[in-house]
């Protein structure tokens, strides 16, 4: 196995409007490991999945995903590539109009030749890990917000990912379905050797179960580290962002003209 299955060097990222989002920016994911990528909202840590799933291109520098060069792979290669990758999407992303069983079975029966018999046991077993069995032929307007986001959870490992990458799964969870993700996830990384990337700005949580931490902010990373190093980091604007301050270095205010060119 590699020792780090992404790496980030040197990488700068602007959108089309020319609206800068990551400037000079270096990140490891290693192999095998939990890292959690955590910043105030609006600070692109979505648009760092994309570009790791080779949906954006970086304006400079290198994403090297599996050994290779994601934003210089051909169409068919980043195809390949992606099959190793799952994603835990921050609304769900179930099909509405396929059962639980169904949108679980949907990369198997897109990716795979396997027969109908050996696509019911690996659904169910997926299923099974997630605890959500008994569901598999609920459907999704049936579930609630923790069961939608485990039954997403069951689909995105279907194919067995080398990376699965998970977009502020915490989100709108009550407390219990909040405390069965983390313990999921940290148990479906061990299990099945998975690589994980969590994009979250639930502080706590993140930190309760990530091997590694980076945290961006302004364009640029401003803290990483281990959990320990990162709560024990001394910057105001680390700990701004880790204590949920109102009062720092980065401002309650979006930037705006001045009091008087407005109402004068």
């Amino acid at each position: 196995m590699q020792k780090n299955l992404v790496e980030i060097s040197h990488m700068s990222f602007s959108h089309e409007n020319g609206k800068p989002v990551f400037d000079d920016v270096d990140i490891v994911i290693p192999s095998g490991k939990i890292t959690a990528i955590m910043g105030p909202s609006g600070t692109g840590k979505t648009t760092l999945l994309r570009l790791i799933g080779g949906q954006l291109i970086p304006s400079q520098g290198k994403i090297v995903v599996a050994g290779q060069t994601i934003h210089q792979l051909s169409s068919r290669a980043l195809y390949k590539l992606r099959k190793r990758m799952g994603m835990l999407f921050q609304a769900s992303g179930l099909f509405t109009q396929l059962n639980v069983f169904e949108n679980v079975a949907f990369a198997l029966r897109e990716h795979t030749n396997l027969s109908e018999s050996m696509i019911h046991t690996l659904v169910m077993l997926k299923l099974q890990m997630v605890g959500l069995r008994g569901a598999a032929y609920m459907e999704p307007t049936a579930l609630s917000g923790g069961m939608a986001r485990r039954v997403a959870l069951a689909r995105a490992i279907a194919l067995d990912p080398d990376l699965i990458m998970y977009d502020e799964p915490f989100t709108g969870q009550d407390p219990i379905s909040m405390g069965i993700l983390v313990r999921l996830i940290r148990t479906l990384n061990e299990a099945l050797g998975l690589t994980s990337v969590i994009v979250s700005h639930d502080v706590q949580e993140a930190l309760s179960i990530a091997d590694h931490v980076y945290v961006i902010s302004n364009k640029k990373i401003i803290g990483s580290g281990t959990p320990k190093e990162i709560l024990d980091n001394s910057s105001r604007q680390l700990q701004q962002f880790i204590q949920g301050l109102p009062d720092g270095p980065v401002p309650f205010d979006y930037p705006a003209n001045s009091m008087e060119q407005d109402f004068l």
